[in-house]
């Protein structure tokens, strides 16, 4: 049966992927983008199949998640799969960056990837227990959150956060049927990064290279089927042997 899959952050890199992922399988895809439409519009043009809809708005903002969920249920008529992939990145080492913009830096990037993640989490879930869908939820971590990200420190720990955000909210809505489970990528050759994969970077994995987005996206279509009810609570690390807990 065709579900309905709303993937935050979808007009580009991992989240396009995703999307398109879902769309393969028959699944009704809402492509969420913050400030890239033409991005967007692009995600939606490539999508397989019928259904999908294109929905914005900026996750960082509350208003804004509850705008982004009405706006996917309209278009999809529910949802049963919730990605929360949509992120911020930003650079703020300690030598060099002056307290003011550190502040910043930290601000933005929890606003969107812990505040946003859990927000949207919240109206999701609340949505999912409403209407009694067994649904699934899955959040893209990061192995930052094990290893460390220097000179991107908040987004080290925002992804901590996801992690521990996706295992309590595991308990709390499991009576509910609702799995949910998380991701930890290492560096995935996407445009957001790609001037940061060096031949270090692609050392850091025995296998010599970084992921594809299709390899994340293969392990978030998997953590949302329903014979991945058993793994939530899990966060699953896809990282190439290049970080190992």
């Amino acid at each position: 049966m065709s579900r309905g899959v709303l993937v935050t952050g979808a007009s580009r890199g991992i989240g396009r992927a995703i999307a398109v992922a879902f769309a393969e399988i028959g699944d009704r895809v809402a492509v969420h983008y913050s400030s890239g439409r033409e991005d967007g519009e692009e995600t939606l043009r490539g999508l397989p199949g019928a259904g999908h809809v294109l929905v914005n708005g900026d996750i960082g903002s509350p208003n804004a998640v509850a705008g982004i969920v009405d706006a996917a249920i309209e278009g999809l008529g529910a949802i049963d799969v919730l990605v929360n992939n949509a992120a911020v990145n930003i650079a703020h080492p300690v030598t060099g960056t002056e307290y003011a913009d550190w502040q910043r830096a930290w601000q933005k990037t929890l606003d969107v990837n812990v505040f946003g993640t859990a927000n949207m989490s919240y109206c999701v879930a609340r949505h999912m227990i409403d209407n009694g869908i067994a649904g699934r939820i899955v959040n893209i971590g990061s192995r930052g959150a094990f290893r460390g990200e220097p000179e991107y420190t908040a987004y080290g720990a925002s992804k901590a956060a996801v992690h521990a955000l996706g295992q309590s909210l595991a308990v709390e809505l499991a009576p509910h049927g609702i799995a949910v489970a998380s991701v930890a990528p290492g560096f995935v050759a996407t445009e957001r990064v790609a001037h940061r994969v060096t031949d270090d970077v692609r050392a850091q994995s025995p296998f010599g290279r970084v992921a594809a987005p299709e390899e994340i996206a293969s392990a978030v279509r998997y953590l949302a089927s329903p014979e991945a009810t058993w793994t939530s609570g899990a966060v699953l690390n896809v990282n190439g042997a290049s970080y190992l807990h």
